[in-house]
């Protein structure tokens, strides 16, 4: 779309100028008198618009990511902008100006220029994919055409509030058994590079026959003191193949299949699933999104690529002329419960509220069963340094007693 000036007079005959982008002059003098501003001068910009493009150079590679809690506070404080009828425009320069994030502060002085152009808010924040996704922009889309903005902008701060709850749980939930393993891995190199060695020397002087395990743990111990290098191009290499194989679209799908069948944390990462998709269908139905669309956009917000793909098989197969209580019993992702609200909404036309109620549901058994979680590892953690323990008792200290025993012996 090319950008035209233009010059107009409003209907208190003040006059008015700005720029807007459009197909011709004839589509901005439309958008100016839908606007009840009648246009006096349309002319072709010549420029190229700056703001986006000089403004996108304050953004690098290393430029923080915007966070979830910065998308929080942006949602509540539109949400209370809008709600107390402050124009857009002069809503989203206020948070422009106080926003402490490049990226955000970037993405907003471009939607305003977006907005002074004649675009909508929602179509300025998709040319922000990155910044707001889809479902985002969908919900926003859906509050303009409704004159519920400030609500749209509600129910988006209330399931990011969730989402960030979520991902804390699972941050606190991890960070034990993340710890731990990481203290059995530096204590493993540690034991090879710095003590197996020094035994390694008193063996070889004493010249015993030494067992099986000793011997194993002496390889090992001098194999990562001279050819470390290639354990780790070998670590390096399967680490490169498997990211790549995962960035795949057949290995996406693989790889999020798997996860729901791995043990302890499979049924937890399904259930919050299926938390994330009612609680985000839910929210596009009370919108007012349709059905087949809504589908779509919980495909992409559910982050699963064997979940996303099941959704849409079910989008296709509503399409076709099904119901949703078929197709949804037909995919297999549903547990009964769910089955039960998804049926009794369609009849009651109340599929947005009960989805709603399961959401919550599964979002505090999710909870639950995050904080039960390190307990669940525990088990698992002290097996390992058991086993540990076990192996340095049976490959160092076995041989040396042996020895001691042959010289008490020899007395």
């Amino acid at each position: 779309m090319a950008r035209f000036s233009y010059t107009a007079r409003e209907r208190t005959g003040e006059l008015t100028e700005g720029t807007m982008e459009a197909t011709d002059e004839s589509a901005v003098a439309k958008l100016l008198l839908a606007r009840n501003v009648i246009p006096i001068k349309i002319v072709a910009s010549k420029d190229e618009p700056a703001s986006g493009a000089e403004k996108s150079m304050d953004v690098h590679w290393y430029t923080p990511n915007v966070s979830l809690d910065e998308l929080v506070i942006f949602c509540r404080q539109m949400f209370s902008l809008t709600r107390a009828g402050i124009p857009i425009l002069r809503a989203v320069s206020g948070l422009a100006e106080s926003s402490n994030s490049v990226r955000m502060r970037v993405a907003l002085l471009d939607v305003i220029a977006q907005l002074e152009r004649g675009r909508s808010l929602s179509s300025a924040l998709h040319l922000h994919s990155d910044i707001f996704n889809q479902l985002f922009v969908s919900i926003i889309h859906v509050g303009e055409n409704t004159g519920r903005l400030d609500d749209a902008f509600l129910q988006l701060a209330e399931y990011l509030e969730r989402e960030q709850e979520t991902r804390k749980q699972i941050k606190a939930a991890t960070r034990y058994p993340v710890f731990v393993l990481i203290a059995l891995a530096v204590a493993f190199v540690v034991l090879n590079v710095f003590v197996i060695p020094k035994f390694a020397t008193m063996f070889a002087k004493f010249g015993a026959e030494l067992p099986t395990m000793t011997k194993v743990l002496l390889a090992i111990s001098d194999f990562m003191l001279n050819r470390s290098y290639i354990l780790i191009g070998i670590i390096a290499l399967i680490s490169y193949g498997i990211y790549r194989y995962v960035s795949t679209e057949s290995g996406r799908y693989k790889w999020d299949r798997l996860k729901l069948r791995l043990p302890v944390v499979g049924d937890i990462i399904r259930r919050s699933l299926l938390a994330r998709f009612s609680r985000s269908f839910s929210m596009m139905l009370h919108s007012g999104v349709p059905l087949t669309n809504a589908l779509n956009l919980v495909a992409d917000a559910v982050d699963n690529a064997y979940v996303s793909a099941s959704v849409i098989e079910m989008r296709q197969r509503i399409e076709k002329g099904e119901n949703l209580t078929r197709v949804s019993r037909a995919s297999g992702l549903f547990t009964p419960m769910i089955m039960q609200m998804i049926n009794v909404g369609e009849e009651t036309g109340r599929v947005d509220e009960l989805l709603a109620e399961v959401a919550g549901f599964y979002e505090r058994e999710v909870d639950y069963d995050l904080k039960s979680l390190t307990a669940k590892i525990e088990p698992f953690l002290i097996v390992i340094v058991a086993g540990m323990v076990l192996i340095l008792a049976l490959g160092i200290f076995s041989p040396m007693w042996d020895m001691m025993s042959a010289i008490k012996g020899g007395r």
